[in-house]
């Protein structure tokens, strides 16, 4: 079994952050925790949309959620962001190399039609 398959949460995360109203909250949270309140203010969110997208975190465990009072305050889960990181570093060592990159790659495509004209 490929270490991909180990990660059957990679799927939700990645629905979690596919959209940007989700990742500017998991930015801010990462700053520092924050009431739902306060990130509807600040997102210019009302309350039901803030909620909606604070469940599909939620659901990708990318943030925690934690009553101090009346006032429920999320905080960012970075263990959860360290399991894609993990993902993603599978593929770092493809970035930059000489001919795994698209554009390098076009150019060694591009001197392999060269030298195979000349030899012709």
């Amino acid at each position: 079994m490929t270490k991909i398959n180990k990660q059957p949460d990679l799927d939700i995360v990645f629905e979690a952050l596919a959209n940007k109203h989700r990742r500017e909250i998991i930015y801010v949270l990462g700053l520092q925790p924050c009431s739902i309140s306060y990130l509807a203010s600040i997102r210019s969110l009302s309350l039901p949309a803030i909620h909606k997208h604070i469940k599909l975190l939620e659901k990708a465990n990318l943030i925690l959620r934690r009553k101090i009072g009346r006032t429920n305050f999320l905080t960012l889960n970075r263990k959860s962001l360290r399991g894609l990181q993990d993902w993603l570093m599978q593929y770092h060592t493809y970035w930059g190399s000489d001919e795994e990159t698209l554009e390098n790659y076009a150019q060694y495509l591009s001197r392999e039609i060269t030298k195979n004209k000349t030899k012709n």
